[in-house]
């Protein structure tokens, strides 16, 4: 198997080429990183090994602004993408996600007096985060999701939380809320200005707060995180884009914060009268796009030694699995040389199992099904569930080096 092609000047993406971006509107997008057919979903269900083989692929080639530091797919593609029941996105199910979800869901409850108000939650996924803050502050509630599930509502005990299974948009502009969230979805939208101006008019003269939560691309940059770039995400934000993007459209930013780890940014803000003259902090603007500028020749030896590091796994006669079938796993296997090299893919999503991986055809197995296979190495990755999966592979009786990425 073949490792993705990454950003070569004289063969692919012409660096001249630009594009407006989307999210300041003032700059354009500048490419400095490329990937070569990769799988346009990562965390759809796929019955077969075959059809996981087949999956249609798309190119990544990501370009910087240099006037906010926002950084887009600029080969992205929405027509090669289906959002449908068949997304199977929730963490739900590790205690150290339901544990920060509790968290987060406590903290807004608290600091925009929660109680009895209506909370508008796009993106809602499978619906646990919306039915957790209703639960917990007594609220009425409506999710938007083309993914959501009907027969899995974890809010049917619920009288007034309810789920329409589509996109936000205009259409929906005129749904009334005491709070707006939107989390781990404004990545997935190419056009992020107009999104989120969507969202301030349906605002109008109201005070409602907002909160969104995104992926940190300032961690991606840093730690070379190559298995976090994958086809869905085709924005991607630092503090600095994402400040400016709510504050450009008319919000007060009221707080911005790395969390979990580092692997998110969330932002708070509420409506202002006006949109603001936003300030450039050029110090951080440089840092991203220097970074960026470095990211093709760095990344690429990270990809490297992964590749040296299974193949030694390998030659060894150790058996290597992966902890993990969402699009961190898709986007890792695809890059390996020898993706064979790993014997199976593990999740505790039960929803997950007995699925296959887009791209590589990977059989996603639950972690019981580890006493047959006796690993020797466990490739986490994520690691902020190391101690989790090594509690679960303990109470297994299963001794294997863990590895994170």
């Amino acid at each position: 198997m073949s490792v993705p092609a990454l950003f070569d000047r004289t063969q692919f993406h012409d660096p001249a080429d630009t594009k407006p971006c989307p999210n300041c509107q003032a700059g354009s997008l500048s490419p400095f990183y490329e990937v070569r057919s990769v799988p346009v979903h990562s965390v759809v269900s796929i019955r077969t090994r075959d059809a996981a083989l087949a999956f249609p692929k798309g190119d990544i080639v990501l370009g910087i602004c240099e006037v906010c530091g926002f950084v887009s797919n600029m080969a992205y593609d929405s027509t090669l993408q289906s959002y449908c029941p068949d997304c199977e996105e929730t963490q739900g199910y590790s205690a150290t996600f339901q544990t920060f979800h509790k968290q987060l869901a406590a903290r807004l409850i608290k600091r925009h007096v929660l109680f009895g108000k209506k909370i508008v939650e796009v993106g809602c996924g499978k619906g646990e985060f919306l039915s957790l803050i209703c639960e917990m502050g007594s609220n009425r509630g409506v999710g938007f999701d083309p993914a959501f599930v009907p027969e899995r509502n974890p809010a049917k005990d619920l009288a007034d939380v309810e789920f329409v299974q589509d996109f936000y948009g205009e259409k929906y502009a005129d749904v009334r809320a005491d709070f707006i969230c939107c989390k781990m979805t404004l990545e997935h939208i190419e056009k992020t200005r107009e999104f989120v101006n969507i969202v301030r008019r349906s605002i109008g003269s109201r005070r409602t707060p907002v909160f969104f939560q995104v992926p940190d691309l300032t961690r991606v940059l840093a730690d070379n995180a190559f298995w976090d770039i994958y086809y869905e995400h085709c924005s991607y934000f630092t503090e600095h884009s994402l400040a400016q993007l709510f504050q450009r459209v008319g919000f007060t930013v009221i707080d911005i914060r790395s969390e979990y780890d580092g692997l998110y940014l969330a932002i708070e803000a509420v409506p202002a009268e006006t949109p603001a003259d936003v300030p450039l902090d050029e110090s951080l603007i440089q840092w991203a796009v220097n970074r960026a500028r470095e990211f093709g020749a760095s990344v690429r030896e990270t990809i490297e030694s992964w590749n040296q590091r299974i193949a030694t796994l390998k030659a060894e006669g150790k058996r290597v699995v992966i902890w993990g079938s969402g699009s961190k796993g898709v986007a890792f296997l695809t890059a390996l040389r020898d993706a064979d090299a790993v014997s199976w893919v593990v999740d505790i999503n039960p929803y997950r199992q007995g699925m296959f991986m887009p791209g590589t055809g990977h059989e996603v197995v639950a972690p019981e099904f580890l006493r047959v296979v006796q690993p020797d190495v466990v490739v986490v990755m994520n690691p902020i569930y190391m101690g989790e999966i090594g509690e679960q592979l303990q109470g297994l009786g299963i001794q294997s080096e863990l590895l994170g990425v």
